[in-house]
């Protein structure tokens, strides 16, 4: 494990930065949005959902472009825009200048990008792992930003000054990328022009159930976070600066989910098992804060949330790298998280939309049927783990029968990693042997 924390620290670090600027704004923004000049809830949803518009047009041309003309030139334009639209969001008097800045923190798109780099750095089954501490930094981002955004948030002009830390946090990361940050390797890959089109990306059925699963799993959090506020102040009365004894107890359980859930979804290829639990967790969850009578059974019913919601956290983003080819890595993760960002702008703007018409009781309803045809989704799905990886040394093995190897059945993927002198080649394991692969590439 720690040699892949060596590989990964420093991207983790910058991705998780860039996570704790949006949690410290979204865990009490409902709540402030609601009384800027011009508001109303279905505004109030998309202030608080509307990024993941722009994020959703620009993340597959950034995951394109960064397979183009390189992870961190692509990186250092997102954050550029990610740090200036924080920076108009902050200065917002009103709610279509805050809808302007939040609009514009989202066409920095650059989440699937680091998460392509992350993928560039580790081997094929190393990446569940590199995913794992990824999504830890994430998960203590997020647990920091459950207490520092109330906080913050509670003080006189306290939201505005959350936007501006935003902002300084991408100027870090900046400085971040071009100091620690290695180069990732490079990677000659062995594909017909005609399989680089992004369009390619949507032949694998398995690759698409995760980007609906993208879509649905971020759709919950949008609405959980125009919910949650929202209730705490209006329903229960409690202020800005104490909501953190509401959310610290919800996320503490759902960081101790994702340990269970990376065990049972990785190392014993669990992954579809854990994601229906995960889904019905979920459901729960909403039922429960859409009926609560008391502050503490709607707790509970954040607290479910969160456990439900965390343990998709350490499989979602390696599920779609194992499933995706070497060369359309960067295009997928792209395609996975323009699905996850619209699920965000959806789920938060229907949500303000069905809150002003029927209430609290309205959404947690939608929640559940959507729930239901989530899960009849999932149960169709492959556990990557029928899919097996085998690395070759190019010493000893013939990278010149790499294109006849790519015609055969079963084979998924083939390429080399030139800067390990490594024949990388991913094979369906109901189809193939290992040592029929390996006699196959023997150099004679």
């Amino acid at each position: 494990m720690k040699p892949i924390i060596a590989k990964t620290w420093h991207l983790s670090l910058i991705i998780g930065l860039r996570f704790l600027g949006l949690f410290v704004v979204i865990s009490v923004l409902s709540a402030y949005a609601k009384d800027l000049p011009g508001a109303t809830p279905t505004l109030v949803g998309l202030a608080v959902g509307g990024y993941a518009f722009t994020q959703a047009a620009f993340q597959v041309p950034f995951g394109s472009l960064s397979d183009k003309i390189g992870r961190k030139k692509a990186i250092l334009i997102g954050l550029l825009i990610f740090a200036a639209g924080s920076v108009i969001a902050g200065m917002a008097h009103d709610i279509y200048t805050l809808l302007t800045g939040r609009f514009l923190q989202g066409a920095g798109a650059i989440g699937a990008v680091i998460i392509a780099m992350i993928s560039d750095h580790v081997r094929e089954e190393e990446r569940a792992h590199a995913m794992a501490v990824m999504g830890m930094v994430i998960a203590l981002a997020f647990t920091a930003a459950m207490i520092i955004g109330p906080i913050i948030g509670g003080l006189p002009d306290g939201v505005p000054l959350l936007f501006y830390l935003t902002a300084a946090m991408a100027l870090l990361s900046i400085v971040l990328l071009f100091t620690v940050v290695p180069e990732p390797p490079k990677i000659t890959h062995t594909f017909a022009e005609e399989e680089a089109k992004v369009v390619h990306v949507f032949k694998d059925k398995d690759l698409v159930r995760m980007y609906v699963t993208f879509l649905f799993h971020s759709s919950t959090m949008a609405i959980a976070f125009f919910l949650i506020p929202l209730e705490l102040k209006n329903t229960f009365h409690l202020p800005l600066s104490e909501f953190w004894k509401v959310y610290l107890p919800a996320v503490i359980f759902g960081i101790l989910a994702m340990g269970p859930s990376a065990v049972f979804g990785e190392k014993y290829n669990k992954g579809k098992e854990v994601f229906l639990i995960s889904i019905a967790f979920i459901a729960l969850a909403f039922v429960l804060m859409g009926f609560a009578p008391s502050l503490w059974l709607f707790g509970v019913g954040v607290t479910l949330f969160f456990i439900g919601f965390n343990m998709f956290e350490p499989l979602l983003q390696s599920f779609v790298s194992k499933f995706a080819k070497a060369h359309q890595k960067g295009a997928a993760l792209g395609v996975a998280n323009t699905f996850a960002y619209v699920g965000m702008g959806i789920g938060a703007t229907l949500a303000g939309w069905i809150f002003a018409h029927w209430s609290v009781k309205g959404v947690a309803i939608t929640v559940l049927i959507v729930s239901v045809f989530w899960a009849l989704w999932i149960a169709g799905m492959r556990n990557p783990g029928l899919r097996g990886t085998l690395y070759l040394d190019t010493e000893h093995y013939d990278r010149n029968k790499l294109p006849e190897l790519k015609k055969e059945a079963g084979i998924n993927d083939v390429y080399v990693n030139e800067t390990e002198g490594v024949m990388v080649i991913k094979y369906d394991k109901e189809l193939l042997d290992e040592d029929e692969i390996r006699g196959k590439m023997l150099k004679r």
